[in-house]
C-alpha cells in the first residue's frame, strides 16, 4: 500500500454555516469512520462559497469553484452529501454536478479523464422519500465524469412519511444507518487503495 488517502466531503445543504444541518451531521459521522481507517478528511459546505452556475472549470468574476475543484483534484475519495427536497437532491448538489461536467474535457498526462482513479460515495438525508433516486442520479453523473463507485457506496436516512422529524433530531443513529455507513467507508477505502496502486489503463 502506498500513499495516504484523503477524502473530500461536499456538504450540499441549503443552510449556510453555522446552521445545524442533517447533511453535515451524517458527513461528520462518515468522516469519523474514514479517520478510523487512517484516511484524512476535509469538509466543504458548498453554500458558504460563491459557486457560479455554469459548466466551465472557472466561471470568472469571483467564482469560488476553482478552489473546490482543486480540493477534489487533491482527494482520492469524494463524498457528496445532500438533503432531500421535493424528492430530489438539493439545488446545491445539482450545481456541483453541473460544475463537474467541465472535468469531462480534462485529462492526465497519459490521456485519461482527470477523475479516473478517484472514488465517489454519496449520502442523502430527509424527512421525505427520494433517497434511492437521489443516490442513483448522483452515481450516474459522478460515474459519467470518471469517478469509480464502490459496492454499497451510498447511505441514507428517510424519516417517517408525512412527519417533520430530521436526522439531526434523532437521539442516536439507527443501527441500519450506522451499519451502512461503516460498509460505505470500508469499501470506499478498499477501492481507493486499489486504484492508487493500479490506475486504469490509458486509452
Amino acid at each position: 500500500m502506498t500513499g495516504t488517502l484523503r477524502v473530500l466531503a461536499l456538504v450540499c445543504t441549503l443552510k449556510p454555516s453555522p446552521a445545524k444541518s442533517s447533511s453535515d451531521l451524517i458527513t461528520k459521522q462518515l468522516l469519523d469512520l474514514f479517520a478510523a481507517q487512517d484516511v484524512s478528511g476535509e469538509v466543504v459546505r458548498v453554500v458558504d462559497h460563491d459557486v457560479r452556475p455554469g459548466v466551465e472549470a472557472d466561471m470568472g468574476d469571483g467564482d469560488e469553484w476553482p478552489q473546490i475543484r482543486q480540493n477534489i483534484a487533491d482527494a482520492d475519495i469524494l463524498l457528496v452529501a445532500t438533503p432531500t427536497w421535493v424528492g430530489h437532491m438539493s439545488s446545491v448538489a445539482q450545481r456541483v454536478l453541473e460544475r463537474l461536467d467541465a472535468e469531462l474535457s480534462e485529462t492526465d498526462d497519459e490521456g485519461r479523464p482527470a477523475m479516473f482513479g478517484k472514488v465517489a460515495v454519496a449520502a442523502a438525508v430527509g424527512n421525505e422519500d427520494g433517497a434511492h433516486k437521489i443516490i442513483a442520479d448522483l452515481f450516474q453523473a459522478l460515474n459519467d465524469t470518471g469517478f469509480s463507485i464502490p459496492a454499497q457506496g451510498g447511505t441514507y436516512w428517510n424519516g417517517e412519511a408525512m412527519q417533520g422529524g430530521d436526522y439531526n433530531d434523532l437521539d442516536e443513529t439507527p443501527e441500519a444507518v450506522a451499519s451502512t455507513n461503516a460498509t460505505l467507508v470500508r469499501n470506499a477505502v478498499h477501492l481507493a487503495r486499489l486504484l492508487k496502486n493500479a490506475q486504469y489503463p490509458a486509452g
